[in-house]
């Protein structure tokens, strides 16, 4: 159990604790320890069980609960306090933190707010080198352009990550017009983006995981709508819940953007802990990747994220060298993936992922390492070797390039 964080909570109200509880039993990193119908019980129930938290819900009686709180602050100092309350009035939060409380949700509870709350507690309660509960890595999958297999990248990325069996993986197919993530997984989904939507209000965990299509892989797909005309249907605040509620139940979740950049791509890209910016070494997608790059750094903390994945590595005609491009790009080429086009097409056709069709093959070993890579701990950020101005001037004189192979 070092792996997760035990919580105890309390609610006089039957309705919104078990709301609560459904929230926090679909949440890996979270071990429900005891729940309490009343206040007065409450100190006794943490003083038993020795909780890392305490959730105490104080609308019931406001007073009577900050009491409680300074109770268990008292008696449970190892106990983290985190206050929930329909109320955002300034007094009653600074209350509750001279009470004790660590942290302050208001009601309705966001499934983001939970999960921040939640990590700044485990840092406090564990830093210094502790060991951690496992959060979740979300890994936003981008292409240079059309082409150069983004979804094939995170499909299998997908399936190799849940190969290893400590691991939970969910895909989700944002290319919401022209997605075929379905298609290389050769899967019929019961559900799409669409349904979750409709339902978003309602959603919880097990509602969610209902909605995901669980491939034999052991990989989860959401995928793109059947219908274009429902894309409409979406928007960015549906799916960032969604990603959250994703978050918070699997240890890797799979992004695959659009081509577009639209509100929704750029909502993934913020989420995510690592953007695999996949390009081939010819002179078009490098161009795109400058000014991905260019503008991505307008952004607080998000190019430092971006891993650039080149795609079909050793074509022997016309691509320009991998100094030349990292010359060009200013940013060192993270991974490369090594140009097998006989396997990814009989991947694609046959709608079997690399893992199981060709688990030998050197293209699938890349991937599995790939997987390996981001999953460890040590930085492996590359290293920006260019500003912004000279990124410009390289761009503009990028011809004198393309005759280098």
């Amino acid at each position: 159990m070092s792996n997760v964080l035990r919580l105890a909570l309390v609610d006089p109200n039957d309705s919104q604790r078990e709301s609560m509880k459904s929230m926090l039993l679909g949440m890996d990193m979270i071990w429900l320890e005891a729940e309490c119908s009343r206040y007065e019980f409450f100190a006794d129930v943490v003083a038993q069980t020795n909780p890392d938290i305490g959730l105490v819900c104080i609308d019931a009686n406001p007073e009577k609960a900050l009491d409680l709180v300074r109770q268990v602050g008292e008696a449970s100092p190892a106990c983290a306090i985190l206050v929930v309350s329909s109320s955002s009035d300034g007094n009653l939060i600074l209350q509750a933190l001279r009470a004790g409380a660590k942290e302050f949700l208001t009601q309705p509870v966001r499934i983001e707010d939970l999960l921040g709350a939640l990590g700044r507690i485990s840092e406090r309660r564990t830093g210094h080198g502790a060991a951690r509960p496992r959060g979740s890595q979300v890994i936003a999958v981008a292409g240079s352009t059309g082409g150069v297999g983004t979804t094939s990248v995170a499909v299998n990325l997908g399936c190799a990550l849940a190969a290893a069996e400590e691991n939970s993986v969910a895909l989700l197919d944002l290319d919401l017009c022209l997605g075929d993530a379905d298609v290389f997984l050769d899967t019929i989904p019961d559900y799409t983006p669409v349904d979750v939507a409709q339902n978003v209000t309602r959603l919880d965990f097990s509602l969610l995981k209902r909605s995901l299509t669980k491939h034999s892989s052991g990989l989860y797909l959401l995928p793109r709508p059947v219908q274009i005309e429902d894309v409409h249907l979406i928007g960015a605040e549906d799916l960032q819940r969604v990603i959250g509620l994703l978050k918070a139940t699997f240890t890797h979740l799979v992004l695959d953007l659009s081509k577009s950049f639209s509100a929704i791509d750029m909502m993934a890209l913020e989420m995510a802990n690592h953007i695999l910016l996949v390009t081939q070494l010819d002179l078009p997608c490098l161009r795109n990747v400058v000014r991905l790059m260019m503008s991505l750094g307008e952004m607080d903390n998000m190019a430092k994220k971006v891993k650039i994945v080149v795609n079909r590595a050793g074509l022997e005609q016309g691509q320009i060298t991998l100094k030349k491009a990292e010359e060009t790009i200013g940013k060192e080429i993270f991974w490369q993936l090594p140009n097998d086009y006989r396997t990814m097409v009989e991947m694609r056709n046959n709608g079997v992922p690399l893992v199981q069709q060709a688990p030998k093959a050197a293209i699938t070993q890349s991937i599995l390492a790939l997987a390996d890579a981001l999953g460890s701990d040590h930085d492996t950020r590359p290293t920006e070797t260019a500003g912004r101005k000279s990124m410009l001037s390289r761009l503009f004189n990028f011809g004198a390039v393309k005759g280098a192979g």
